[in-house]
């Protein structure tokens, strides 16, 4: 092997430094060809995407993009991870969620690199009677169990105690949540609040008995899934988590044994890099929030982190394997300690053996084939993960003071200013998702009518009457819903003729662009034959600028006489006579969809 000398040179030394300021000249004259007017200063403003929470995201980060000091992994404040080691160890705490009463679904979950459980108990999941044979066969000194059993927590954790003391499992090797989590209960189900006394009865327990429980889950969960942004899930869980200390340390826990009983859930989204900040800003909120409570050494924060089941699709729903992927990605590098994959087929019903297998071995690739854990806080010194991250821990620490302003969790919950607050937020997502501004591949971005619809066995029902569960496809669902049952009703779906004008060159483009959003609402598109075979009474015309101006006029008013009741243009608005509206990157393709299932007659 040669080695070369160290002799200090620079492969770049022969090359001027650039400055900021060069590269905005060049990004505002390559601007200006593009037909936009800025100045070299607002160059890099041009370029940026905006984010939720007022954020954005820039083009370039450099130096100059200062962020405080994240500390080390192990250490206030805790950005970089609550442990020294990180994962490193064995990777993250592979969780996988059951709510239906199926032993030989956790057994093999656990046989196939599962390690720990995530069990719905009580109402809408398994019966609490039921736990013992549920968990028959499981080795609880071994897999730590993760209860969510909403009003029956009581129960629920008194039963899985007994099935420890029953099996002969030392009260130290026990490990897991008893998952109590009463405000976010009422969130999903808007129920009267129950008696706190019992939940703080078992963190006492807890802290006293079981060293490896806790006895609170703070679940962020209902409100993403209520349509919340990442600011405002971290203040939601904030809130929470403080309201959790005051009625722990009234009950007499000191205020270090009350962190010590809480574990914190959080969504992870295929958005990678907002997910990753959404994680290390937690960390560093909590520790904040601890510090102020007098116990700066409590403050590392236990994540249990979701891939969202807001950007689940129910058309297409292998798609959903991908989003998950970049999501699991998303939460090993921001550092949580246990993860849980939906499986594709969560939005669908009761998932099967084979989407169970590919959730977990989301996680087994990540950690035993890309080596994920080996590296503590790989985002970590990033630029633009640094800043980020504390943007985000700003407006989630406003959000939280706004809640406390307000008188805390419990009163923003049932004033309904929260949830005005999250609906707001989604209304303004909706309108980007319905603009395909968001896009949802499969769904609102290269459907398939012809797709077979995924079938599953239904799940129990989830708690409801409290925030509302949005998912992004739901105004696409409801549009193929209704050509679904037109197909049902008929033999056929709603279609629409896309008439293509000139040479391929022309029209292929628009023609596809037309034949996607056309499909994202059921309609099927015909582009062989003629109109008067087609069997529609809709029409696009398809092609470039130049050749509407010479001919869609023309073609406009023949359709019209073979019998076309509406008819689209592909591209920005123009003035054509007979052309009745148009379809363009940007319009709402919902509502235009929508009218047009209307005018067809489709209910």
């Amino acid at each position: 092997m040669t080695v070369l000398p160290d002799d200090g040179l620079s492969l770049a030394a022969e090359f001027p430094d650039p400055t900021l300021e060069q590269w905005q000249r060049l990004v505002a004259g390559v601007l200006r060809k593009s037909g936009k007017e800025v100045s070299d200063t607002a160059a890099e403003e041009a370029l940026s995407t905006a984010l939720e929470d007022g954020l954005a995201s820039r083009p370039l980060y450099t130096a100059r993009d200062s962020a405080p000091d994240p500390g080390l992994p192990g250490f206030a404040p805790f950005v970089r991870g609550g442990r020294a080691e990180g994962n490193t160890t064995g990777g993250w705490d592979v969780r996988q969620r059951h709510s239906a009463e199926d032993g030989a679904a956790v057994l093999a979950d656990l046989e196939n690199g599962v390690t720990s459980l995530w069990l719905v108990a009580g109402a809408g999941g398994i019966p609490v009677p039921s736990l013992g044979r549920v968990l028959d066969g499981v080795y609880l000194d071994l897999a730590p169990v993760a209860l969510d059993a909403g009003r029956d927590v009581e129960s629920a954790a008194r039963e899985l105690l007994r099935l420890y003391a029953e099996r002969g499992v030392a009260k130290e090797a026990a490990r897991g949540t008893l998952g109590a989590d009463p405000l976010g209960h009422e969130a999903r189900t808007g129920d009267e609040p129950f008696d706190f006394a019992p939940v703080a009865g078992l963190a006492r327990l807890c802290a006293e008995e079981y060293p490896g429980l806790r006895a609170l889950t703070v679940d962020a969960l209902p409100y993403h899934e209520a349509g919340g942004s990442a600011a405002q899930e971290l203040g939601c869980s904030l809130a929470t988590g403080v309201a959790y200390l005051r009625e722990l340390t009234a009950a007499g826990l000191s205020v270090e044994h009350a962190c010590g009983q809480l574990e914190f859930r959080y969504a992870a989204t295929a958005d990678q890099f907002l997910t990753i900040a959404k994680l290390r800003a937690a960390r560093r909120l909590w520790a904040r929030v601890a510090e102020v409570c007098g116990a700066p050494g409590a403050g590392a924060q236990v994540q249990h982190a979701v891939t969202s089941p807001v950007m689940m699709a129910r058309r297409d729903p292998w798609v959903n394997m991908l989003r998950t992927t970049v999501a699991t990605l998303a939460a090993g590098v921001g550092g949580a300690d246990a993860v849980t994959v939906l499986p594709f087929d969560h939005a669908l019903g009761l998932p099967d053996a084979f989407a169970r297998r590919i959730a977990r071995n989301t996680s087994t690739i990540l950690v035993e084939e890309s080596h994920l854990s080996r590296v503590i806080d790989p985002a970590g010194g990033s630029w633009y993960v640094e800043r980020l991250t504390d943007e985000l821990a700003h407006s989630g620490w406003e959000f939280f003071q706004r809640i406390e302003r307000e008188g805390g969790q419990a009163s923003a919950l049932r004033s309904g200013r929260l949830g005005q607050d999250l609906a707001n937020t989604w209304a303004a997502r909706s309108a980007k998702l319905a603009k395909r501004r968001e896009p949802v591949t499969g769904v609102s971005e290269f459907p398939s009518l012809a797709e077979r619809p995924v079938e599953r066995a239904p799940a129990p029902a989830s708690p409801s009457g409290g925030l509302p569960r949005v998912r992004r496809d739901e105004a696409y669902e409801t549009l193929r819903a209704r050509s679904d049952a037109h197909l049902a009703a008929t033999g056929s779906r709603p279609r629409i003729f896309l008439a293509a004008l000139g040479p391929a060159a022309a029209h292929t483009a628009r023609l596809s662009f037309a034949s996607n959003l056309f499909q994202a609402g059921g309609i099927e598109p015909v582009t062989e034959g003629t109109f008067e075979d087609s069997g529609a009474t809709e029409v696009c015309l398809c092609s470039s600028d130049a050749l509407y101006e010479e001919r869609a006029a023309e073609v406009a008013g023949t359709l019209k006489a073979a019998g076309a009741r509406h008819v689209f243009l592909a591209g920005r608005p123009g003035q054509y006579p007979g052309v009745d509206s148009h379809v363009f990157a940007g319009c709402d393709t919902v509502a235009v969809l929508s009218a047009t299932l209307d005018r067809m007659g489709v209910s």
